[in-house]
């Protein structure tokens, strides 16, 4: 009679959320609401709406008043401020991308390379405070 096949059964998954992968998302999410919203995570969406263009006389020439434009609260744009002026703001998300590119792709590798060592140089530590203490506790959230 031939054997009966047995069946593998898949790992089991921690259903635990990770601090330090939060963290390093929250990371992430920061640099690029930084670079291109000019403020972090919460400030973009609790932000105040305060987007638009005004206009002021340049100068006075040939018998005629010469005007100019500028944008106002460009600095940090929101939610509201998408909602409000979204041509506006997504002209002014695109002209801060361009101008912090180099800076975003750089804090990024940074960001990835001292998760990935730290999560390796403290691998003990870590794995210890899991065992001895979030795991005990019961509350499913692990370093």
């Amino acid at each position: 009679m031939a054997r009966r096949r047995s069946t593998r059964k898949a790992p089991r998954r921690s259903k635990a959320i990770s601090a330090l992968n939060v963290f390093e998302s929250y990371m992430y999410a920061n640099i690029l609401t930084q670079g291109s919203l000019g403020s972090s995570p919460l400030e973009f969406l609790t932000g105040a709406d305060d987007l638009g263009e005004t206009s002021f006389i340049t100068g006075y020439s040939q018998g005629a008043l010469q005007y100019g434009t500028a944008i106002q609260g460009a600095g940090q744009i929101s939610l509201r401020d998408m909602i409000s002026q979204p041509s506006l703001a997504l002209a002014t998300v695109q002209s801060n991308v361009m101008n912090n590119y180099q800076s975003m792709f750089i804090q990024s590798v940074s960001t990835r390379l001292a998760f990935k060592f730290g999560k390796k140089l403290l691998r003990a530590p870590i794995s210890s405070v899991n065992r001895n203490l979030m795991r005990p506790l019961g509350i499913g959230i692990k370093l």
